[in-house]
C-alpha cells in the first residue's frame, strides 16, 4: 500500500472508494455451441457436454433411463435443470467412468452444473446457491494394517 492509514478519517476516505465491479462472465462454448465440464464424485469422473436442445440426456451412449435405472439417480441428474429453471432446454452428452452408480450419478450432476454455468453464466447464482458447483470431496477412507477395515478392529477374545 503506497500511503499509510494512520487516522480514522484516512480509513473512511479509502473505504469510500467503491471497488470496481467484477467483469461479467463470458460464456465458454466450442465451435459446435457446446459447453464442456468435468464432474467428480467419490471415484467417479464424468466428462459432460451441454448444448441447447430438447432435454435429451445420454450417458455412455445410453439413454438416462437405461443407464441409471433407479428413479432416484434420474432425479439427481435432473436437479441442476430444475434449480436453474431450464428443464427441457439443454441436451446432455456424458461419459462417466469409475466408482459405482451412485457416485457416477453425482459426478454427472456436478458436471452438468458446471457446464450449464459455463454455457449460460446467468445460471451460476442459482446453481451455486443450491451447492451444485461445489465438488463433494468425501472419499472412502483407506484400510489400515492390523485392522479389519479402515477403523474396525478384529473381534477381541480373552482366550
Amino acid at each position: 500500500m503506497a500511503e499509510d492509514i494512520k487516522t480514522l478519517d484516512d480509513l473512511k476516505s479509502v473505504a469510500s472508494v467503491a471497488p470496481a465491479a467484477a467483469p461479467a462472465r463470458a460464456p465458454q462454448r466450442d465451435d459446435l455451441g457446446r459447453a464442456y465440464a468435468t464432474g467428480k464424485r467419490k471415484d467417479a469422473v464424468a466428462r459432460v457436454w451441454v448444448k441447447p436442445g430438447s432435454g435429451k440426456v445420454v450417458v455412455n451412449g445410453k439413454d438416462i433411463a437405461e443407464y441409471f435405472a433407479r428413479p432416484v439417480l434420474q432425479m439427481i441428474l435432473r436437479q441442476p435443470f430444475e434449480v436453474a429453471g431450464v428443464t427441457g432446454q439443454y441436451d446432455v452428452y456424458a461419459t462417466v467412468a469409475g466408482g459405482g452408480l451412485s457416485g457416477q450419478a453425482g459426478a454427472v450432476k456436478h458436471g452438468i452444473s458446471k457446464a450449464l454455468q459455463l454455457h449460460e453464466p446467468s445460471l451460476r447464482a442459482a446453481l451455486k446457491a443450491a451447492g451444485f458447483l461445489t465438488r463433494d470431496s468425501r472419499v472412502v477412507e483407506r484400510k489400515k494394517y492390523g485392522k479389519a477395515k479402515a477403523r474396525r478392529s478384529f473381534q477381541f477374545s480373552k482366550r
